[in-house]
């Protein structure tokens, strides 16, 4: 029995964080996703990403923090990569690197204080596969 499992697309991305506030403040403050809501009490918060319904759940609870070249990434598209870089150096958040390229653009990466890696790439070097293209 070889079925395969229909995925209709992504709910949410879950992400743990050892301190909700201050994962809110990087989150928030500092990469600009819009806060949906904060639940105190189980202690989660919900990131808007982008028009799409999926979001990005951060949950209090332990974080093992992995080596940055094995961690979990969680890549987000936007019109420029290395425009996004400056954005968040002059936000105080210091990528893991400088913006590098790819077969479809640049990316950029930064980790927040439990490990987890999120990637900013854009579709500069081929535009017909990113999202502004209709896609």
């Amino acid at each position: 029995m070889n079925s395969a499992i229909r995925v209709l697309g992504v709910d949410n991305i879950l992400f743990a964080v050892a301190n909700l506030d201050d994962a809110i403040e990087f989150y928030a403050d500092r990469l600009g996703l819009p806060l949906v809501f904060r639940l105190d009490e189980p202690g989660i918060a919900l990131f808007k990403l982008g028009p799409e319904a999926p979001g990005l759940l951060l949950r209090r609870g332990t974080v093992a923090s992995p080596a940055p070249s094995t961690a979990a990434r969680l890549w987000l598209e936007v019109p420029d990569a290395r425009e996004a870089a400056e954005t968040l150096r002059t936000r105080g958040v210091e990528p893991l690197s400088d913006p590098f390229s790819v077969a479809t653009g640049w990316i950029v990466e930064v980790a927040d204080a439990a490990g987890n890696i999120i990637g900013f790439t854009d579709y500069t070097a081929n535009p017909s596969l990113g999202r502004t293209a209709g896609h």
